[in-house]
């Protein structure tokens, strides 16, 4: 994330797993469940505020809704985040 020309760096990654197949397995998934992302002419965010909006909730539901085949769970659950696959629903409440 940048702000005001100085670049914070998060996390402490192993260099040696980095891998551009892992990015690009991203970028297409994105773009195959995120319909904004795929046809500019239709269904496209008028504001970033909104763009954002679609992205976070994305990935909040990728990550604590639906279970992932490989891991048989959510990448939430999987990682001790949370106890159980939330519903939609859940994801959707103000609390």
């Amino acid at each position: 994330m940048k702000t005001g020309g100085e670049c914070h760096i998060f996390g402490d990654p192993d260099e040696a797993r980095i891998c551009t197949s892992h990015i690009e397995r991203q970028n297409l998934t994105m773009r195959m469940q995120i319909r904004r992302l795929t046809r500019p002419t239709n269904a496209f965010s008028k504001t970033v505020a909104n763009h954002r909006a679609a992205i976070a909730l994305h990935f909040a539901w990728y990550n604590f809704c639906r279970k992932h085949q490989t891991i048989k769970t959510t990448p939430a659950v999987a990682a001790g985040i949370t106890d159980h696959v939330w519903s939609l629903g859940e994801l959707l409440s103000n609390g």
